[in-house]
């Protein structure tokens, strides 16, 4: 029966339209998933788009309220609530072992598994690459492009290969006289120079 409802959401339920097209379908997805696979817990400001990968279901945990944008590749994590991610980003759970040079990589199979932890209010940009076993702590941001090698802390903003600190999101280390935590915000986005993913329309 798993089996049949993962072919169900692979071959139909995550084919449907992308939200901005036929807001419909991201009723549909968040219905499936929710209620059929159990793997996110909805939300009002919650979309789950075209294309993303869950593995078997088994090893994806997803908050509520959470983003997920097309062609996200999830192969094991759990998400807190509040989580934007942006199209075509990669959340790895497990790797090849290569440290045999007398056996080719791909027959030496794969490491253990590594389920990385998306704490709450992240907001991962375009194309970032999550390795496995990683955290990053609340309110964190990921800069489009990065590969996550290691933890990120809470309120930090991070970019590049590997991902770098940036900066901090709190107020009294993002600048001075700057005190209000939407301007703080704006300023730290500013920084970063994160592509915006915004909510679908």
């Amino acid at each position: 029966m798993e089996k049949l409802k993962l072919i169900v959401y692979y071959c139909l339920i995550s084919k449907l339209p992308h939200s901005r097209f036929f807001k419909l379908s991201n009723a549909i997805r968040l219905f499936y998933t929710t209620r059929v696979l159990g793997i996110t817990r909805g939300g009002e400001q919650s979309y789950f788009e075209p294309n993303v990968y869950i593995g078997n279901g088994r090893e994806v945990s997803i908050g509520a309220s959470c983003q997920v944008n097309e062609n996200v590749f999830i192969q094991g994590a759990r998400i807190g609530d509040h989580v934007m991610i942006a199209p075509n980003v990669a959340i790895l759970s497990r790797n090849h072992h290569f440290n045999d040079l007398s056996t080719p990589m791909m027959l030496q199979g794969a490491s253990e598994i590594k389920i990385p932890e998306i704490e709450n209010d992240v907001w991962i940009g375009r194309n970032v690459v999550i390795m496995p076993g990683v955290t990053l702590g609340e309110g964190s941001i990921v800069g489009a492009g990065a590969v996550v090698v290691k933890d990120v802390a809470p309120y930090s903003i991070v970019g590049g290969v590997p991902a770098r600190m940036i900066k901090s999101r709190k107020p009294a280390a993002i600048g001075h006289g700057t005190t209000g935590s939407a301007t703080a915000r704006d300023t730290a986005l500013q920084a970063a120079r994160l592509p915006g993913t915004p909510p679908p329309q």
